[in-house]
């Protein structure tokens, strides 16, 4: 436990915590609404600075990130803790334990031990990830500092629903992040994910034009939930014209779990369907995760179709990138080290 950064005291002891866009006013002896951040006595601690709850070794592509650094291996470490309630998370014990039980678990792992063990394992980048990275913040900015003086990469994936004085923070030290968009509809996030969707937009523009952190978007697609064409239609364009064609997008299948059992998986038609859907938008780069059968991993050249990066589970083999350009067409490949 250490003291948390980015709040300021209010009124009668209560503290204002500026982390996320919930803007939390927590009254003495409370927490907000991470359920890892709590006032003490009119100081906001951060509780789960020590407790690392998983730290191991991931191909990056596990992310999705599938035009950064491809093939290479990323140091995934995450706390436990969210600033959403996702009914449908595929991640429940991890982030919604605090709100669930009260306890926050993990080990006592220090940033120089993380960065030295990212070293040791061979990891070119340090992947924030799991639950939610904004929500052990300190941890994130400490680590990466770290890791940024020993030549290490870092990666986020988040819910994009931290604030702009989070992100702003964390420009020199971040240089990739997978935002999951879950859909495009006020309703969806309010109601089950208890958050809101204007500012996750908004950071995704900041994001890709003042940070330009590299960017890729990843939609759990939910079985009549967030799987309207209408709103497939809405979010598509949002990428297409507000971040870029060049935008990776991933649609993810949805498998029954937490508070979301009586949603089905999501069907390979209905994967399909928003694939064509990306595709026709003009998006450059669509992919489907966790459905291999329909081959829809790999990475092709938008010019002339050359298959550049064939892709089975997280194995990949880069077949026809040169110098970040398709060695047929000489199309430029968007990404970072996509040698």
């Amino acid at each position: 436990m250490i003291e948390a950064r980015l709040w300021e005291p209010v009124e009668n002891g209560a503290i204002s915590c500026r982390l996320c866009n919930h803007s939390c006013t927590i009254e003495p002896g409370q927490r907000g609404q991470c359920g890892v951040r709590e006032n003490r006595d009119g100081t906001l601690y951060s509780l789960n600075y020590d407790k690392v709850a998983a730290h191991h070794l991931d191909p990056i592509e596990k992310k999705p990130l599938y035009h950064f650094q491809p093939g290479t291996q990323t140091y995934s470490i995450a706390t436990m803790g969210c600033n959403l309630r996702c009914t449908f998370c595929q991640n429940w014990s991890l982030s919604q334990t605090p709100h669930e039980k009260g306890n926050i678990e993990g080990q006592k792992v220090t940033p120089t031990q993380l960065v030295d063990e990212a070293i040791r394992l061979g990891a070119t980048s340090i992947s924030y990830t799991y639950s939610e990275p904004t929500i052990f913040f300190e941890l994130i900015q400490d680590t990466a500092t770290l890791a940024k003086e020993r030549g290490l990469k870092n990666v986020l994936v988040s819910n994009g629903f931290m604030s702009t004085e989070c992100l702003d923070t964390l420009r020199p030290l971040i240089d990739a992040i997978n935002v999951d968009l879950k859909c495009f509809n006020e309703d969806f996030y309010k109601e089950i994910s208890c958050a809101h969707l204007k500012p996750v937009l908004a950071n995704l523009k900041k994001i890709k034009h003042d940070l330009k952190w590299w960017l890729e978007i990843t939609t759990l697609l939910i079985p009549g939930r967030n799987d309207s064409q209408e709103d497939i239609q809405k979010l598509t364009e949002f990428i297409a014209r507000e971040l870029g064609t060049d935008t990776p997008w991933h649609i993810s299948r949805f498998h029954p779990d937490y508070k979301m059992v009586d949603s089905g998986v999501t069907p390979a038609e209905a994967l399909q369907e928003t694939y064509a859907i990306g595709k026709a938008q003009g998006l450059k780069y669509v992919y489907v995760g966790n459905m291999p059968d329909l081959n829809r991993q790999n990475t092709f050249c938008p010019g002339c179709g050359t298959k550049l990066i064939d892709r089975s589970g997280f194995s990949i083999k880069i077949l026809g990138i040169e110098n970040g350009h398709c060695s047929e067409c000489g199309e430029a490949i968007q990404g970072i080290d996509m040698n």
